[in-house]
């Protein structure tokens, strides 16, 4: 199975990198693809470019087994929507290999306000990564999917290759790319929130000053 973990990651931190590592063991991932968005769609945009975005979650994941940085979003032109990029892996993949997308449990209370919701479940399984105790979601038709789609064994997630959804508990860090900004910004260390090898990084391209 290929986990799926898309973003600004503007800059990458541990928010992003230990709830990763927790699903990677815990669902028996082969990998885990993280894929930084290149024109942000309902979101403001990222402050760093690309090319150092990119940079950042090479440095972060280097020498992690199963970690891998893909570029297909920074590569490809127009805004990034999950919907084309999972597309783009189906392509590569084939149809039969489990993909598991892995969102966190705010993003999934807006799921259906994506672009193409149950076309992304017919290509991939969705993972919601929150705390121990799943929440029932509150709008209606969303609590009908999950009704209809959930899983509660990650085995079954490898029978097939897209169409469940699993919540997935993990490691709660209260860490933001926002906080991680704001204290470069005012001349803060952001250390203990993000690797050295990415802060390094920031304070040699002097970003987000």
């Amino acid at each position: 199975m290929v986990g799926i973990l898309g973003g600004t990651f503007d800059p990458i931190h541990f928010g992003h990198l230990r709830p990763a590592l927790d699903c990677i063991q815990s669902l028996g991932l082969h990998e885990i693809r993280f894929i930084p968005l290149n024109v942000a769609v309902h979101r403001p945009p990222p402050l760093a470019p690309p090319a150092l975005r990119l940079a950042m979650l090479e440095a972060a994941i280097a020498g992690q087994t199963g970690f891998v940085a893909d570029r297909r979003e920074i590569e490809r032109p127009g805004g990034s929507f999950t919907y084309h990029t999972l597309v783009s892996l189906r392509a590569e993949l084939g149809r039969e290999r489990p993909l598991c997308l892995l969102i966190g449990a705010d993003a999934f209370a807006g799921f259906l306000g994506w672009h193409r919701p149950h076309d992304i479940l017919e290509l991939a399984h969705v993972i919601v990564m929150q705390r121990p105790r799943p929440p029932v979601p509150p709008d209606p038709g969303l609590r009908a999917l999950w009704a209809q789609r959930i899983s509660h064994d990650p085995g079954e997630l490898a029978e097939t290759p897209a169409g469940r959804i699993l919540f997935q508990a993990v490691t709660q860090i209260d860490v933001s790319a926002t906080r991680v900004r704001e204290l470069v910004r005012q001349g803060w260390s952001p250390r203990y929130l993000l690797p050295d090898a990415v802060i390094s990084i920031i304070e040699s391209e002097r970003l987000y000053r």
